[in-house]
């Protein structure tokens, strides 16, 4: 319990929306491809740290590892401090003309006045539900129940997180030049089409695979093109506040869905009613984004007075 209670607070307050604002608030040009490079860090982190962790556990124990884990995220606190400088930021952030001494209560009553917040977040919230929810905590049980050993089901698993760092970074650079909420509703359709696949990978590995690479491309790929379109539409003053928000609900969906699964399964001994209501809360999510409106001149583009 108190386990989850530090590791809560510490993943909660260093996470991607964070990552994203930071970078939202140094780029101008390329902002979409730079959030993508950036947040996709969280899914390279997992192809390069868990197979080293796998290798140190055959020589130690876990707690030598967590250990190890801890040191290395103390050790780059430091190098973040360096590198990063508030200058960029804070040019960007007067651009908007923003208010240094306005309330967090004006800034939250701008946001639940906005229909593109709330677009925004009850989509993201659905991204929660599709990805961490369903999939990261029910993906390998299922590959098991379905026949396949631990083993295939976790190349599966690491094969998807290869192709979700790739789609990142490829929304990322498609939101800078495309229609944005075409292309964020584009990626939940897409995702909730994968879904179909799943549901008929019993005994068919090759079907296991192209999921695992078609889901890996439109998992974490909302990520660069909602933080460019909350910058855009709801303003730099507010995006870390914003950002927060979003994930925040991206959390809680993910609470949901992974208690939705396991339920579920306990009831009725089968995932398919748990992938169809993430098929249809996928494509829900997508029209949902379809609604909002482009407009990339707003909040990051609007000249300093003189």
């Amino acid at each position: 319990m108190a386990y989850s209670i530090v590791a809560g607070i510490g993943f909660g307050t260093a996470a991607t929306h964070v990552v994203s604002t930071i970078v939202s608030l140094n780029f101008t040009a390329r902002r979409g491809l730079a959030v993508g490079i950036a947040t996709a860090g969280a899914t390279g982190g997992q192809l390069v740290v868990i197979p080293i962790l796998a290798r140190v556990l055959d020589h130690t124990d876990w707690r030598t590892s967590y250990i190890a884990i801890g040191v290395c995220a103390l050790a780059l606190a430091p190098v973040v401090l360096l590198l990063i400088r508030p200058r960029a930021a804070d040019t960007a952030a007067r651009r908007e003309r923003r208010v240094d001494a306005e309330p967090i209560a004006e800034r939250l009553w701008f946001l639940m006045r906005s229909p593109t917040f709330h677009l925004l977040f009850w989509s993201y919230f659905i991204c929660g539900i599709t990805t961490s929810g369903v999939i990261e905590a029910h993906l390998i049980p299922y590959s098991v129940f379905c026949g396949f050993p631990v083993a295939t089901s976790s190349d599966a698993f690491g094969l998807l997180m290869a192709f979700n760092l790739g789609g990142m970074v490829l929304a990322g650079w498609l939101s800078d030049r495309m229609n944005r909420p075409l292309l964020l509703g584009a990626i939940y359709i897409l995702r909730g089409f994968s879904f179909i696949l799943l549901m008929f990978i019993a005994g068919d590995y090759p079907l296991l695979i192209l999921f695992a690479a078609m889901f890996g491309v439109f998992d974490y790929s909302t990520v660069p093109v909602t933080a460019s379109l909350a910058a855009s539409h709801l303003g730099l003053r507010i995006l870390g506040l914003t950002m927060g928000m979003l994930t925040a609900g991206h959390a809680l969906g993910a609470a949901l869905g992974a208690q939705m699964g396991g339920v579920l399964f306990d009831l009725l001994a089968t995932y398919y009613w748990t992938w169809l209501v993430a098929l249809i809360t996928a494509l829900l999510a997508g029209v949902m984004c379809f609604v909002i409106r482009e407009n990339r001149d707003r909040g990051w583009l609007v000249p300093v007075p003189a």
